[in-house]
C-alpha cells in the first residue's frame, strides 16, 4: 500500500498536469454549424464566443426570425463540441494519471 505522503505527491502532480491541459485546451477553436453550414460559430476550449460567420445569402433574405434562430442553434452546437472535446480530453487525461493503482 502507498504511502500517504506519496498518494499526496501524485495527486498534487496531477492536478497540475489537468490544469495545464485545461490551459492548452483552451486555446484551442472549436466549430458548430446551423442551415447547413450558411452559420458557423467559433468557440474556445474556454466556451468562449471567438466569431460569427453568416453567409450573405442569408443576410440578403431578409428573414431576421430565422437568421436569429441559427446564430443560437450554431452557438450552441459549438459550445456543445467544445464541451465534449474538454470532457474526452480531460478524461483521456484523468486516466493516465495512475492515481488509484489497480483502478482501471
Amino acid at each position: 500500500m502507498a504511502d500517504f505522503g506519496d498518494l499526496l505527491s501524485k495527486a498534487k502532480q496531477a492536478q497540475e498536469k489537468l490544469q495545464e491541459l485545461q490551459r492548452e485546451l483552451a486555446t484551442r477553436r472549436v466549430e458548430g454549424s446551423a442551415g447547413g453550414g450558411m452559420v458557423r460559430a467559433e468557440v474556445s476550449g474556454a466556451m468562449r464566443v471567438l466569431a460569427v460567420h453568416i453567409e450573405p445569402e442569408l443576410l440578403d433574405s431578409g428573414d431576421r426570425e430565422m437568421l436569429q434562430d441559427l446564430v443560437a442553434a450554431a452557438l450552441n452546437a459549438a459550445l456543445e463540441n467544445a464541451q465534449r472535446m474538454m470532457q474526452e480530453e480531460m478524461q483521456r487525461a484523468s486516466s493516465g494519471l495512475g492515481l488509484f493503482p489497480g483502478a482501471s
